[in-house]
């Protein structure tokens, strides 16, 4: 069984990003288990804060974080780069000799414009990239045209996007098993 945590960097009720997590969640083939974790709790990471010890919603995140064989991170394009949300939480789980240091890392996002969150997914290579994460570089889910693809909801509708879907956790989980060998 391979395990994934699958991380939302979006705080929208309706995101399609979140779509993608609660798609992964329930499309999951056999020997595949993807949760997910909230970030809202998180707080912004402060060097102070993390000195006097990791507040309890940051030491459940590095916990879920270090304990997952894989992690999945769906982040929104924020103005061509990625979400504060979403690197806030790997700031926080990357510190001091953190839970995500050598944890196996795919990309997806979602996004209504034409280039399917393509510059944030570089922004984050050169982020990971700095921290020494090992990313499945040969697939990552770029959807576009989300508006088409997702509900009013956030829910993932469109068959071939589930589909590739479930072709990056299937791709993940094989690249998963190939690092531990």
């Amino acid at each position: 069984m391979t395990s994934i945590l699958a991380l939302s960097g979006s705080l929208r009720r309706a995101s399609t990003n979140s779509g993608l997590v609660r798609a992964a969640i329930d499309a999951a083939p056999a020997g595949i288990t993807v949760t997910s974790f909230d970030l809202r709790p998180i707080p912004f990471y402060d060097g102070d804060v993390e000195a006097e010890g990791f507040p309890a919603p940051v030491a459940a995140l590095r916990a879920a974080v270090a304990v997952a064989d894989g992690i999945l991170l769906v982040s929104p394009e924020h103005n061509a780069s990625v979400s504060a949300l979403l690197k806030n939480a790997v700031d926080w789980t990357s510190r001091p000799q953190g839970a995500i240091q050598g944890k196996p890392v795919a990309l997806a996002g979602a996004t209504p414009g034409g280039f399917g969150t393509l510059r944030g997914q570089i922004a984050w290579r050169q982020t990971l990239a700095n921290l020494g994460v090992p990313l499945l570089a040969s697939s990552a889910l770029l959807v576009s045209g989300a508006g088409e693809k997702f509900d009013a909801d956030g829910n993932l509708t469109h068959q071939q996007t589930r589909d590739d879907l479930v072709a990056l956790l299937v791709a993940f989980a094989a690249w998963i098993e190939r690092l531990r060998a």
